[in-house]
This record gives structure tokens, C-alpha cells and sequence, in this order.
């Protein structure tokens, strides 16, 4: 006799990490179409690169300017997709109601931030391919352990990701939106990027020295052209940025 087929409804959420990956492959299906976001994190930091190492327009100490510009563009484009972009985007998901419906699934607010840094991540490995591309094109030699650089990016990630969703989480869509565009500017300009830390005054140097963009623009520097092993206070710097923006965005995140 055959055995009998059981048709029951088995009602239950999908297993965590299958929930955290479906929406991973969300968050990057709704990136890649987003015309603004790709160019704020892709195009922008391009055109940094080519421009500056190009056109003599700032004093890096005699130094190579691809070699000085490259690991600092690499930085901001983490900051553009991790910070900038996640935190813009994820405001007008709250706006119009998104995460409102997200807040109605299994999916847990840890969930949601996982699935976010995924697709984070997945999109900076397009984006670092096409900067090095660039970089290499323009004559750049990098030095040191991709396996470090790669740490310090993940970590970098973290961070910016956790302070991007708390501002999210905290703030309303067009302030967000205004925030998020005005920390951009500000740590563009004094993070080290495309200006080197040197050139400010002494007394303010120790607490640029401490914020994120500095810290990985400055970790990946001294691994991608000083061939530094293993860059402890940067990677330190981000550890604690991690830490801390992420714990707090996870405390305070609201759905709607």
C-alpha cells in the first residue's frame, strides 16, 4: 500500500541565515537599479581619482599621488555605499512604509541590519574591482597583504554601516537625507582622502586621527603603499566604531 501524502499547511518562519540572505539579495537587486545611489558610490570616487592623480592639484609630499589617492578613494567608496547610501536609502524605506511591512515578518531588526551589510559588501567588491582597475591604469603599485586590506574594508564596512542605520533609525527621511550628504562632505574633506591629515593644524590632528574615514583611509594606506603587515591602531579605531554604532543602531532602529 502506498504511503498516504500529507498535504498539511506547515506554517513557520524560514530558518535565519535563508530570511537574512533573501533579503540580502533584495537590498542588492534595489541598489543596482537606484541611477543616484551608483553614482554617489561608484562614479564619484572615479572621478576623484582620475582628476587628482591627473591634475597636480594638491601637495602629497612628493610622493606618488596615485599611491597617496588610490587607498583613500577606496575608503570613500566604502563610506559612499556603507554610510551614505545605506542611510539615505533606508530613511525613505521608513518614509514610505517598507520597513513597516519588513517589521511585520520574522525578520528580526539584526536580521535586517545582516542582510544590509551583505548587500553592502557585495556591491563595494564591484566597486573595488573597477577603483584598482582604474588605480592600476593610472600606474599604481600597490604594496602589502590584500588579506589585511581586505580586513580593514570589512571593518570599515561595520562602521559605517552601524552609523548609517542609526541615523536612519533616528532620524526623519529629508533630515537624513541632508545629514547624511553634509557628514559625506565633511569627512571627504578632512579624513584624509584627498587631503593629507599633515596639512592640518597639530591641535586638531589627534581627533581626526580618531574618526572612521581616517582610520581606514589611513590603515589602507600604509598596507596598499607602505606595505605595512598589520596596521593595529586602525584597525583598533574601527573595531571600536563597529562596535559601537552598530550595538547602538540595533538598540534604537524603529521600524516605522
Amino acid at each position: 500500500m502506498s504511503a498516504t501524502l500529507d498535504f498539511t499547511p506547515a506554517p513557520g518562519a524560514a530558518p535565519f541565515p535563508r530570511m537574512v540572505l533573501a533579503q540580502a539579495g533584495a537590498e542588492i537587486r534595489a541598489m543596482l537599479r537606484n541611477g543616484e545611489q551608483l553614482l554617489l558610490t561608484m562614479i564619484i570616487p572615479v572621478l576623484l581619482l582620475v582628476g587628482f592623480s591627473v591634475a597636480p592639484l594638491i601637495d602629497v609630499g612628493g610622493g606618488d599621488r596615485v599611491a597617496f589617492l588610490a587607498p583613500g578613494v577606496l575608503a570613500l567608496a566604502v563610506m559612499s555605499t556603507a554610510f551614505t547610501g545605506q542611510a539615505i536609502a533606508t530613511g525613505f524605506e521608513r518614509r514610505y512604509g517598507v520597513l513597516r511591512r519588513l517589521g511585520a515578518t520574522p525578520l528580526s531588526r539584526g536580521g535586517l541590519m545582516l542582510a544590509k551589510t551583505a548587500a553592502v559588501i557585495a556591491v563595494e567588491a564591484i566597486q573595488v574591482a573597477v577603483i584598482v582597475a582604474v588605480a592600476l591604469a593610472l600606474g599604481w603599485q600597490p604594496h602589502g597583504s590584500p588579506f589585511t586590506a581586505a580586513l580593514l574594508v570589512l571593518l570599515g564596512t561595520a562602521a559605517f554601516s552601524g552609523l548609517g542605520l542609526l541615523m536612519a533609525g533616528l532620524l526623519r527621511a529629508e533630515a537624513t537625507l541632508a545629514a547624511a550628504n553634509l557628514v559625506y562632505l565633511l569627512l571627504l574633506a578632512a579624513g584624509g582622502v584627498v587631503f593629507p591629515l599633515a596639512k592640518f593644524p597639530a591641535s586638531v590632528r589627534p581627533v581626526l586621527e580618531l574618526l572612521p574615514i581616517s582610520a581606514l583611509t589611513g590603515g589602507l594606506r600604509a598596507v596598499l603603499s607602505g606595505g605595512a603587515a598589520l596596521p593595529l591602531g586602525a584597525l583598533a579605531v574601527l573595531a571600536v566604531w563597529a562596535l559601537a554604532s552598530l550595538g547602538l543602531a540595533a538598540r534604537t532602529f524603529r521600524w516605522d
